[in-house]
């Protein structure tokens, strides 16, 4: 099983990933995390540390593939999750999609993809470019990370738009929403209704996942000296036993960005707006 998870910037993808990855080594599984994005600190709560990028190794090796051994740019992370980080150019040169192409190039050089039974694609931000939905083209399942705010949903129709269009030529679904960092979800629900997709989780304001992210670790390993934390441990194992149950997943069907904003943001400006009476049913009523 292949996973790619997107969602706006900063909304906690990267701790997401890991303890999914972490709670789907729980359950079994062999599981890789590939981090695509060019600042490389995906995998950094299961190593507690920034390892060397696929691209750094390339440039050591002038670009011979067959010169790297899978210990040079596989590292081994809490819980037996191993580790990768793509890397990219420099800042304003080059295409962060070129790179996650070579990065899957050389795990299949490696026979790396055969090894595991789940790879863990985490992609930076918005879909902005063809690029960095490269991850998309072999994923089974797209999984959003979002929260409660305008922003975060408006970056979730963009990605889902994404989603639609990788599934007309590759054998891709959405598995659905993570709501992350979230109080509440009426938005969250709004959108959904309006865009139907499923809703794998919601985490509600937990101060320790953002400690976490600082700690370098994992909530798991947090856990095993913080047996309270186990409850939130929860909500990832959960969300890892919906995806190895398999699920069908969806090709949403993205609004149209004016539509959006109108949705979003009468709910911000009307939010106890009350609902206008349909006369058809008043009749109904008054003929019962």
């Amino acid at each position: 099983m292949k996973l790619a998870v997107y969602g706006k910037g900063g909304i906690g993808k990267s701790t997401t990933s890991c303890n999914i990855s972490v709670a789907l080594a729980k359950r079994g599984k062999k599981v890789l995390q590939i981090g695509c994005d060019p600042k490389h600190d995906s995998t950094f709560t299961l190593t507690g540390f920034l390892i060397p990028t696929i691209i750094d190794t390339l440039q050591e090796k002038d670009y011979h593939y067959e010169d790297i051994w899978p210990e040079d740019v596989i590292y081994k992370g809490y819980g037996g999750v191993d580790c990768v980080e793509a890397g990219g150019p420099p800042a304003g040169a080059g295409c962060g999609g070129y790179v996650v192409g070579e990065t899957v190039k050389l795990l299949k050089e490696l026979n790396a993809f055969d090894e595991y039974d789940v790879i863990l694609f985490d992609v930076l931000g918005d879909v902005v470019c063809g690029g960095f939905a490269a991850p998309l083209n072999y994923a089974d399942y797209c999984m959003i990370v979002t929260d409660n705010g305008f922003d975060a949903l408006f970056a979730a129709n963009r990605i889902a738009a994404s989603v639609r269009e990788k599934a007309r030529t590759h054998p891709l679904r959405l598995a659905g929403l993570i709501g992350n960092r979230t109080s509440k979800r009426d938005l969250i629900d709004k959108y959904v209704e309006s865009v139907p997709m499923p809703v794998l989780e919601v985490l509600p304001l937990i101060e320790d996942i953002r400690v976490s992210r600082v700690k370098g670790k994992t909530l798991f390993e947090m856990a095993e000296y913080e047996p309270s934390l186990n409850y939130v441990c929860d909500y990832y194992l959960n969300i890892a036993d919906q995806l190895l149950a398999m699920p069908e997943g969806v090709v949403p069907k993205d609004a149209q960005d004016r539509e959006l904003f109108s949705l979003l943001s009468d709910f911000y400006l009307n939010p106890n707006k009350p609902q206008v009476p349909n006369p058809e049913e008043e009749l109904d009523l008054m003929i019962v």
